[in-house]
């Protein structure tokens, strides 16, 4: 690239980051709020929620940055517009081309990475995501025990918790289990839920044993050490079920049609193959549409504020007919050709909006090199 290509570049790309790192930050909180059960009701550690956050980023971005595109490229274009920078360029013999090449490879190498989460990242994240959830679920600390709560894990198991200390130690534990011969009652000090040999066990200490057996015999004994095996109570025969968003892109595309649940959520997993491979398309196309915006009309001193808003109405109803499109692809197949056709047919449309219309030079009259006279090309 050029010098100018460069300057171009960074004035366009440096307000682009910023604008999909700000959404992307907004998102992420949100996020973030929306997983904060995972510490209040299921007694996570702070960590789990960062992770499980961070693993979720990447669907975030690939509905983000189209947005974020749009957003920066306007601030940038507007700027270099109302600074009359581009009036510049075109009065130094740029062509609009010329002008708008930074603009352009911004918005393919943004299409390539968003390609790439899509295809990539995304499924692998979604993944380790989805199995991060399931773990902590499934989790026999977090099924078994809430704070100052009875909790009836199974048939036959009632647990009681005073405290849960932040290292994952419970004080004051009570446990309550109906055996076939009766009933069994445990009480300590304190307690640890780990696992042993692959197995989720509760290790009490300083405690007591009461089992009362169905001939009316109760026996007591006094322990410094129990464990009580908490496997048959914690199991679970629910399988891990990965959803679209977590599939990969052959999965998507090629189901294994023997399975029913397969078979029967074909056009389903099939729009959203194609949504991952048309989705960065839309990083061109709000491109265009911000370029179209800010230099597809006349010089302004007032701004170019009316232009703007009407593109970005344009912008929001482009992606929003691209959702309804995904939603209606999902029980009619040929519709997926639509996926393709708004993202495409909108890059077109803002090409020949934006070439259409003719640059404004200026050149210095003979009589007064101080003056300038527009002339039309």
């Amino acid at each position: 690239m050029t010098l100018i290509d460069r300057y171009l570049f960074r004035q366009i790309g440096f307000p682009v980051l910023g604008a999909v790192a700000a959404l992307t930050a907004v998102a992420m909180l949100s996020q973030s709020l929306n997983n904060l059960e995972v510490i209040v009701e299921r007694g996570q550690s702070a960590w789990t929620l960062t992770k499980i956050t961070l693993l979720a980023t990447p669907q975030l971005v690939g509905v983000i940055l189209p947005i974020g595109i749009f957003v920066g490229a306007l601030l940038g274009l507007n700027r270099l517009h109302t600074e009359q920078e581009i009036v510049v360029c075109y009065a130094g013999g740029l062509s609009r081309w010329r002008v708008i090449n930074p603009a352009v490879r911004l918005a393919v190498l943004a299409a390539l990475l968003a390609l790439v989460i899509s295809l990539f990242l995304q499924p692998w994240a979604a993944r380790q995501m989805r199995q991060e959830l399931f773990s902590i679920r499934h989790d026999a600390a977090s099924t078994l025990v809430r704070e100052g709560e009875f909790v009836q894990a199974s048939d036959d198991l009632t647990v009681y918790v005073a405290r849960v200390d932040q290292n994952g130690l419970l004080r004051d534990v009570y446990i309550h289990l109906d055996e076939p011969g009766g009933a069994t009652v445990y009480d300590a000090a304190e307690g640890r839920i780990t696992e042993r040999d692959g197995r989720p066990v509760l290790l009490m200490n300083n405690g007591s044993q009461q089992e009362f057996s169905g001939s009316g015999v109760l026996n007591f004994l006094a322990f410094d050490q129990y464990v009580l095996d908490l496997g048959p109570h914690v199991q679970t025969d629910e399988p891990l079920n990965f959803k679209d968003s977590d599939r990969w892109l052959h999965e998507l595309i090629f189901p294994n049609l023997d399975i029913p649940f397969e078979r029967h959520n074909r056009l389903t997993t099939l729009a959203e193959g194609h949504a991952r491979i048309a989705a960065p398309l839309y990083s061109i196309a709000f491109m265009l549409l911000a370029l179209n915006a800010v230099l597809g009309g006349g010089f302004s001193r007032r701004g170019y504020g009316r232009r703007i808003a009407w593109h970005a109405a344009g912008a929001a109803v482009v992606r929003i007919t691209g959702f309804g499109v995904l939603a209606a692809c999902s029980t009619n197949g040929w519709l997926n050709i639509l996926q393709y056709a708004v993202p495409i047919g909108t890059i077109i449309w803002a090409s020949r909006a934006l070439f259409r219309q003719k640059i404004q030079r200026y050149i210095p009259l003979a009589s007064d090199r101080n003056e300038l006279v527009p002339a039309l090309t």
